[in-house]
């Protein structure tokens, strides 16, 4: 949070975390007050949330690409507007929207569910006026999420073909590629003039990408490309006389060559002479005001005050804790050697890893969706509200598998036309270990981000931005608590797959180390590497694409281990206070039932249920 944001007058985000008793207060308050007084809290909470719903649909309707996450069809031919003037005009609205909420909202007259709403959009907008000063701070296009690879993804996983109009909307956007690389390589040209280039690492990834992309049909002769492949496979699903298909597959076609073909060759050429320009400085200390913006980007990440040698402390004291964790399951194994020794063992043994085959593979999604299913199936003992998506398997594909990250959620379109989607990169069996299948299954899957963002997506009490909130540190932070939480109720129950789960944990505790080494303390790459070679059992390809990962996305995985250590907190100080009333289930209902929060909020809200429950009890 900004020095701005701290010292603003009632209606800042601090104001949710004052005094508990004073909060409750204002409950008792309403819950004693003449009828009057109630129907005017009702009345000005209905009008507020009337503007949230405004303010939503106005950000929906200016992203095509939402849209289509979101399951809606409304701009399905489009792409999303990226240029500078689309940025500009996100601020304004931003601007605009947050003086009329203060000009026509009374936050004194609301009930505490939309108080917490009014103050969630209060920072939202925030968020997004202070972030137009760092615009430009960011690589469009990168090895983990860039453009090259979005595109492609987005065309096969979200844009759904139901019938011709959807597959003419395919077409469109195939047609809209070349017109939105313009606005990205634009966008690129000017970040260089500003001395905002991606390291040299990452154009080589970028340039595989985007050639891949371009192999095979109609680009050249042999099998289907990968976007044609697709787009037949989905006409092939539609009841269409023989002519329609052909005549839509050559849409497609003439699409691809004119429009994808010249964007992705546009792209290939600067990619190439920016390249040559690039240097091996790798953090964000290296971009104008670098320093100024890291710390804008972990308070943005973290939902905290925390600075960057605050974090790496905490990363090396939990480094620490989970070494010794580690130790206990090497006695218990029966393991003669140090650390080390053990993890080399873990790397090298050809009994934890699948053969790097089409077999191999398959058993590994196999063996996923079953862990996934027999957690779904004990889901009772842990929650009350679950969620009614479906949650499916999938590898990533294979033209960006080369240089995606290890594992990834896609959550589910809103109409339940696509399930939520746990991603495992098995391009390499090698960085896949079966001992860490069971903590990847439940960070990705159920309980964690299913869980959380398929719940969140179809809350009925709250406005839909909150529905769709994303603070990095709450939902990596339930997702990396959710690896630890199925131990409590007996899995984990091989010592080694105990010992991927405290791998795992261990990696998200180094990326506090490594993240602010490498954005704040200016270490290299190299030295990042290292670190992690020696202080986790991953491996190196694994460790390489981290902190290649960690370069290019400042300050993001600082969350997961934030986020875990804060629901750990509020947990273990909510057992405290209530001893024997403590229920489980209903604080996992509390940290789920509002959505995604920041970590001050979320402390709020647990603050408040456990004076409620000694209250009540």
């Amino acid at each position: 949070m900004s020095q701005a944001r701290r010292s603003r007058a009632p209606g800042a985000l601090s104001l949710l975390c004052l005094s508990l008793t004073l909060v409750l207060g204002n409950v008792q308050a309403v819950e004693v007050a003449p009828k009057a007084l109630s129907s005017q809290l009702a009345s000005m909470s209905a009008k507020a949330n009337a503007f949230f719903e405004t303010a939503f649909q106005e950000e929906v309707d200016d992203s095509p690409m939402w849209q289509g996450y979101l399951g809606i069809k409304k701009d399905y031919g489009r792409w999303d507007d990226v240029s500078e003037a689309a940025a500009l005009r996100d601020k304004q609205r931003a601007e605009r929207q947050l003086a009329e909420l203060e000009k026509t909202v009374n936050y004194q007259a609301l009930d505490e569910q939309t108080r917490v709403s009014y103050e969630l959009f209060k920072y939202n907008a925030e968020q997004r006026i202070e972030g137009y000063r760092w615009r430009l701070h960011n690589y469009p296009m990168n090895q983990m999420f860039g453009w090259q690879s979005t595109v492609p993804a987005f065309l096969i996983n979200v844009h759904q073909i139901a019938d011709r109009k959807d597959a003419e909307a395919y077409i469109q956007r195939l047609q809209g590629v070349k017109p939105l690389f313009d606005q990205l390589l634009e966008g690129m040209r000017l970040r260089e003039s500003k001395g905002i280039l991606p390291p040299k690492f990452v154009f080589a990834h970028v340039l595989k990408d985007s050639r891949n992309l371009l192999k095979g049909a109609p680009f050249e002769a042999g099998g289907d490309s990968t976007l044609l492949a697709d787009f037949k496979d989905k006409l092939g699903k539609l009841k269409l006389s023989e002519a329609e298909r052909k005549a839509l597959t050559a849409e497609a076609e003439k699409a691809l060559r004119e429009s994808v073909a010249p964007a992705y060759q546009a792209l290939i050429d600067l990619a190439e002479t920016q390249e040559q320009r690039a240097t091996t400085d790798d953090g964000a200390w290296k971009f104008p005001d670098g320093g100024a913006y890291y710390n804008y980007a972990l308070r943005q990440t973290t939902t905290t005050e925390l600075t960057a040698e605050e974090i790496h402390r905490i990363g090396l004291k939990e480094v620490a804790r989970i070494h010794d964790e580690m130790r206990a399951i090497m006695k218990q194994v029966g393991f003669t050697g140090d650390l080390q020794d053990f993890f080399k063992f873990m790397r090298e043994d050809p009994r934890f890893y699948y053969p790097n085959t089409a077999e191999g593979k398959a058993a590994y999604l196999a063996e996923a969706t079953k862990l996934i299913a027999t957690m779904k199936s004990t889901l009772d003992r842990l929650f009350i509200v679950k969620p009614k998506a479906d949650l499916e398997v999938k590898a990533v594909e294979a033209f960006r598998e080369e240089s995606a990250g290890k594992a990834f959620y896609e959550q589910p379109a809103v109409d339940g036309s696509r399930p939520g989607r746990y991603y495992a990169n098995l391009h390499d069996m090698a960085d896949m270990p079966k001992y860490q299948m069971e903590a990847l299954a439940y960070h990705e899957g159920i309980p964690g981000h299913h869980m959380q963002i398929a719940i969140s997506m179809e809350l009925e009490n709250v406005p839909k931005f909150r529905k769709y909130g994303d603070y990095t540190a709450y939902v990596e932070g339930w997702a990396l608590y959710t690896e630890l939480l199925p131990k409590e109720i007996g899995f984990y129950r091989d010592p080694y797959s105990d010992f991927g789960r405290l791998a795992m944990e261990l990696w998200r505790a180094c990326r506090l180390v490594v993240d602010t080494g490498i954005h704040a303390k200016r270490w290299s790459r190299s030295q990042a590497i290292d670190y992690l070679k020696a202080n986790t059992p991953n491996s190196e390809g694994d460790i390489v694409n981290g902190i290649e990962r960690y370069i290019v996305a400042p300050s993001q995985a600082t969350a997961y281990k934030i986020g875990m250590l804060k629901i750990q907190e509020l947990r273990a100080k909510a057992e405290q206070a209530l001893g024997k009333k403590f229920d489980l289930r209903a604080f996992h209902d509390v940290i789920l039932k509002s959505g995604a929060l920041p970590l001050a909020v979320l402390e709020t809200q647990v603050d408040r249920w456990v004076l409620s429950q000694r209250i009540g009890g």
